[in-house]
């Protein structure tokens, strides 16, 4: 039982233009995201890393080709934690869907929610949950390693960390270039961060003699020490 970081890609050229990318080729990071990028491995500098899991969207493995090249890591693509298969949605304007009937049951109703000729929520999240506690299983207490994917992937394994039904995983934001924190400890996962887009965030992990402990601590946590 591990510590997961959860970095979401950085700004892409379809976010930019405003564009629902989904599983289509070619879509690297613009110019936003590149400089994005570029401060990950500051940002995780004092994190040591047993391995980096990445999405096989080129945006993704965009992302993480700093940090992995400075690391000397070979990053292990996921197939389970790719994007979102929106099916007919992939590469329209997101203006023009927020006119179609689903976007309403995508907003309210997640958990019903299929995208025509594509994947339904729900199936994203159980196919990614299950790849992040299988290879969360590899691991000891101790190590910490990070999945470079999705926001609406990220924002599922949260609400599933966080205890909570699907239909609420709209409450969560994950912006790009975002970092989400889970311990996860044999009888409960805790959720350490959610959209963090600041600095060093070696602070965020658990101390090591926590011991993965899967106690929570009554009162409150103390906070780590300076």
């Amino acid at each position: 039982m591990a510590t997961l970081i959860l970095l979401r890609h950085a700004r892409s050229a379809a976010n930019g233009s405003g564009i629902l990318a989904g599983r289509a080729a070619g879509v690297g990071l613009d110019e936003v995201g590149a400089g994005q990028a570029a401060g990950v491995v500051g940002r995780l500098a004092g994190v040591a890393l047993s391995e980096v899991v990445v999405s096989p969207m080129q945006r993704c493995q965009e992302t993480v080709a700093g940090l992995v090249a400075e690391r000397g890591l070979s990053p292990v693509v996921e197939p389970e934690l790719a994007e979102v298969d929106y099916g007919e949605w992939t590469g329209r304007k997101i203006s023009e869907l927020t006119q179609e009937p689903l976007w309403k049951v995508v907003q309210q109703h997640p958990s019903a929610a299929v995208f025509p000729g594509g994947e339904g929520l729900a199936q994203v999240q159980a196919r990614a949950v299950a790849a992040v506690r299988a290879r969360d299983r590899e691991w000891g207490a101790d190590a910490v390693w990070l999945a470079c994917t999705h926001g609406d992937v990220i924002k599922a394994v949260l609400a599933d960390a966080l205890g909570m039904h699907l239909d609420a995983f709209q409450r969560l934001v994950v912006d790009p270039c975002s970092v989400s924190v889970v311990r996860y400890t044999e009888t409960r996962p805790f959720v350490l961060k959610v959209n963090d887009t600041g600095g060093d965030v070696s602070a965020l992990l658990p101390p090591k003699e926590s011991g993965g402990s899967s106690d929570a601590v009554v009162g409150g946590s103390t906070g780590t020490p300076a």
